[in-house]
C-alpha cells in the first residue's frame, strides 16, 4: 500500500511571506485564497463539498487524509467550491467497503489544487497565533514568481461568496410521508439539512438566495429554514433586507451558520470577523436554557456579536464554551430561532439534530 504522493513539487505561500514546501496531489496550477484550518477527524468529502468553504484554502489538521476513500454519496453539494486543499498525508490506497476511488482523482476531477508533505501542525499554529491569512498554493518555481505572487495574494478578497454557490433554480424534495412544506433558502446548503427535514416529513423547496417574500407568502410554507453559506454575512445587503420582508409573514424560521447570521444583521445585531474561526467536528457549545454542553460540527469565520441584539427583540441562547462568542438565539419578538453550528452534523456529532425536531412540533403547534 502506498500511503504517501510522490508527485512534483508544490508550494504554499502565506502572507507573512513564509513559504512550505511538500507535493503535488490533485489538480496542478495556481491558486489564491483564504487559508483555514478544520479539525475534523473524519469527513474530509463533506468539508470537500461544503459550499461555505467558497475561497478558502482548507488545511486537514487531522494527519491523514484518505484513508476510506471517496463515494457518490457522501458529498454535501454537486461540486467543490473551496479553492485549494492542504494535508499532511494522503492515502492512495484507501480501503473501505463504500469506497469508489480516492482524494487525488476527486480533487482533479474537481479541478482542486491540493499540497501535501507539508508540516500542517506548525501551519496550524500560525494561524492560530497570527490569525487568518490568505496564501498562494502552486506547482510552479515559487521562487520565480514570489513578488507578483505577494501582490496578488495581499490583494485578495473572498467576495460575492453567496452568489456564486446558491443556485438559480428552484427544486422540491420530498420523502414517502409529506406532512409538512418548508422553503430552504440555498445560501451555500448542505445536502444533509435537506435530509434531515425529509427524514421528518417535510416536503422541501430550494430557492435560491435571493428569492423574493412574496414568493414565500404564495407557495404557501409551514416553516421557513436559512442555510449555511460562504462569505462576509454583512456583504449580503439585499438578502438581509428580504428577511426583513420574509419575518413579518409569520412563519416559523430555522436559521443555521450563515443563515443565523443574516437573521441577526437583519435584526440590528452587528458581526465580527474571528481570528481563526471555528471549523471541524468537536466545537464545543453552551445552551444556556438548560446549562448542558454539546459536542458540535462548525465552520464559519464570522460571528454575531450577542450583546449588539435588542433585547426587545431576541436573546443568546448558546454561547461557544471556549471563546464564549454567540452560537445562537431564540427571538422572541417573532417565531424564530437560529444557531451559529450545524444541527445536521454531516460529518459530526449527532448531539443537536433534536433542533431538527423543534423545529417540526414549532410547525405542528402553528399549524393546530
Amino acid at each position: 500500500m502506498s500511503w504517501f504522493n510522490i508527485g512534483e513539487k508544490a508550494y504554499l505561500m502565506l502572507e507573512n511571506g513564509k513559504i512550505f514546501e511538500g507535493r503535488s496531489f490533485g489538480a496542478k496550477g495556481t491558486v489564491i485564497g483564504e487559508v483555514v484550518f478544520t479539525t475534523g477527524v473524519t469527513g474530509y468529502q463533506e468539508t470537500l463539498t461544503d459550499p461555505s468553504y467558497y475561497g478558502q484554502i482548507v488545511t486537514q489538521t487531522f494527519p491523514l487524509i484518505g484513508n476510506y476513500g471517496v463515494n457518490s454519496s457522501d458529498s454535501e453539494s454537486e461540486k467543490c467550491s473551496l479553492s485549494g486543499y492542504i494535508v499532511r498525508e494522503w492515502c492512495s490506497s484507501p480501503s473501505n467497503f463504500r469506497s469508489e476511488g480516492n482524494t487525488d482523482n476527486f480533487l482533479k476531477e474537481n479541478n482542486v489544487i491540493g499540497i501535501c508533505n507539508i508540516d500542517t501542525r506548525q501551519l496550524t499554529r500560525i494561524i492560530r497565533e497570527t490569525g487568518v491569512m490568505n496564501g498562494v498554493i502552486t506547482t510552479d518555481n515559487i521562487y520565480e514568481k514570489k513578488d507578483e505572487l505577494m501582490e496578488k495574494i495581499k490583494a485578495f478578497s473572498v467576495k460575492n461568496a453567496v452568489k456564486s454557490v446558491t443556485g438559480d433554480k428552484i427544486y422540491t424534495y420530498k420523502g414517502d410521508k409529506v406532512e409538512y412544506r418548508v422553503v430552504l433558502f440555498d445560501f451555500g446548503y448542505k445536502k444533509n439539512i435537506r435530509r434531515e427535514l425529509i427524514k421528518r416529513g417535510c416536503e422541501v423547496i430550494v430557492v435560491p438566495a435571493n428569492t423574493k417574500a412574496s414568493f414565500i407568502k404564495n407557495s404557501n410554507p409551514d416553516g421557513i429554514m436559512f442555510s449555511n453559506g460562504p462569505g462576509d454575512p454583512a456583504e449580503n445587503t439585499e438578502i438581509i433586507e428580504n428577511i426583513r420582508e420574509i419575518q413579518k409573514l409569520n412563519i416559523p424560521i430555522f436559521g443555521i451558520c450563515l443563515g443565523h447570521q443574516l437573521m441577526a444583521l437583519a435584526n440590528g445585531a452587528r458581526t465580527e470577523k474571528l481570528k481563526y474561526g471555528h471549523r471541524g467536528a468537536n466545537q464545543p457549545v453552551i445552551d444556556l436554557e438548560s446549562g448542558l454542553t454539546y459536542v458540535t460540527s462548525q465552520n464559519h469565520g464570522y460571528a454575531v456579536i450577542g450583546e449588539s441584539l435588542d433585547e426587545k427583540i431576541g436573546h443568546v441562547s448558546h454561547i461557544n464554551a471556549n471563546d464564549k462568542t454567540c452560537e445562537g438565539i431564540r427571538y422572541t419578538a417573532f417565531n424564530a430561532r437560529t444557531v451559529q453550528f450545524h444541527p445536521e452534523a454531516h460529518g459530526g456529532p449527532l448531539d443537536t439534530s433534536y433542533l431538527f425536531d423543534e423545529f417540526v412540533e414549532t410547525m405542528k403547534r402553528e399549524r393546530d
